[in-house]
């Protein structure tokens, strides 16, 4: 808690647009008959191999001129299935623009009828082997539903070499115990009160009171993640910003394991 900063607050990573680009993780539902396309991948060693259900002109975090992470999640209802990608470039586009395939720096395929890991010292498309839909705040849920049922996705500015399950990687050479290893779960103190904040807030609140969030990547301290959608009100998001990191305890979930990367 000290290393992340208890006087920080939290911050609202997503919303609709800054500066002409979204601010966000997007994603995407695609049919079970989404033609499957093959990726080449930077970390292959530790990717599913695919091919991936890659829809044409598919939305990538932070735009398509992004030069950041890149996302792209494929949600298959069809096969109950989730599909992430990093750092992806399409052909002829990124490190390899003579390539007629895509590319990734990395790659997840999740079978969502499972609760399986990914196997210990894996990556995904996320640093921590975690998926990262599932722990992003929706838009759907929370102005739609008035609810969310899952726990969060968070960031912190450095991590310490180890992970607790869920979460299989590290991606840090850190031997700092200060640092939060990967698969940390912070949970808001049910005694901290959100009743001033907006709506959508309070909402958000309630989730991290039932289920917390888990540091899921190397970043900004007390991130949260969330989708792009243009119909947030960034306004309201914005009172995310005065939730200090004294209202989070830490959880314990489990032992910090530090099988290596394969």
């Amino acid at each position: 808690m000290n290393f992340i900063g208890a006087t920080k607050t939290l911050h609202p990573d997503f919303g609709t647009f800054y500066l002409g680009a979204p601010i966000g993780i997007p994603w995407v539902l695609v049919p079970g008959d989404q033609p499957l396309l093959p990726v080449d991948f930077l970390y292959a060693s530790d990717s599913d191999p695919g091919p991936y259900p890659i829809p044409d002109d598919p939305p990538i975090e932070g735009g398509a001129s992004s030069d950041g992470d890149r996302h792209i999640l494929m949600l298959d209802l069809d096969h109950c299935e989730l599909d992430e990608l990093y750092w992806a470039w399409p052909p002829g586009q990124g490190p390899n623009p003579s390539t007629t395939r895509w590319y990734a720096g990395s790659g997840a395929i999740f079978d969502l009828r499972s609760n399986a890991l990914r196997p210990d010292g894996w990556t995904s498309a996320d640093a921590a082997g975690l998926p990262i839909f599932p722990g992003l705040v929706r838009y759907d849920e929370v102005v739609g539903d008035g609810e969310i049922r899952h726990a969060l996705r968070f960031t912190v500015r450095a991590t310490q070499q180890g992970f607790i399950h869920p979460a299989t990687h590290y991606a840090s050479s850190s031997t700092d115990p200060t640092r939060p290893p990967m698969g940390l779960r912070m949970r808001m103190k049910a005694s901290y009160s959100c009743a001033s904040y907006s709506a959508e807030v309070q909402i958000i609140c309630a989730a991290l009171k039932k289920y917390g969030m888990f540091v899921a990547d190397n970043g900004s301290d007390w991130y949260v993640s969330g989708d792009h959608d243009p119909r947030w009100n960034d306004d309201a998001l914005g009172d995310l910003k005065l939730v200090p990191g004294s209202a989070f305890e830490a959880v314990y979930t489990g032992e910090i394991l530090h099988t290596p990367p394969p």
